[in-house]
């Protein structure tokens, strides 16, 4: 599966984003897409997944009620829609994907989300 992150940019304090990941070279029926994101000095950390099929969706906490992921089958791409920006959000996010259970083995490239105060 190859993925390509998009839709990053500068922002400010309570503007909404919209990312976007395309998907290409397998169907992603099996697949969990997932959105990660890495701030500056800081590890990587889990922020959401839809599961393709159900279009069943998980959060982290931190962004539950400000962010919602999607996902159109048409287009293989998933959608990480963010709202109530805080600086906080700052980050580079990925998309990846997870085969049937297993752990996000493929990664795009990331897009930089800057948000400012």
């Amino acid at each position: 599966v190859q993925l390509q992150a998009s839709g990053g940019g500068l922002v400010q304090a309570g503007d909404s984003l919209r990312l976007s990941c395309a998907a290409s070279g397998r169907t992603l029926s099996y697949y969990a897409m997932g959105w990660f994101r890495q701030a500056p000095g800081k590890g990587r950390e889990f922020v959401g997944a839809v599961y393709w099929s159900a279009g069943a969706t998980t959060y982290a906490d931190f962004v539950k009620g400000r962010f919602t992921i999607s996902r159109d089958k048409a287009k293989s791409t998933v959608y990480l829609q963010m709202n109530s920006l805080k600086p906080e959000d700052t980050a580079v996010y990925y998309c990846a994907a997870a085969f049937r259970g297993e752990d996000y083995n493929y990664w795009g490239q990331g897009t930089l989300v800057t948000v400012s105060s």
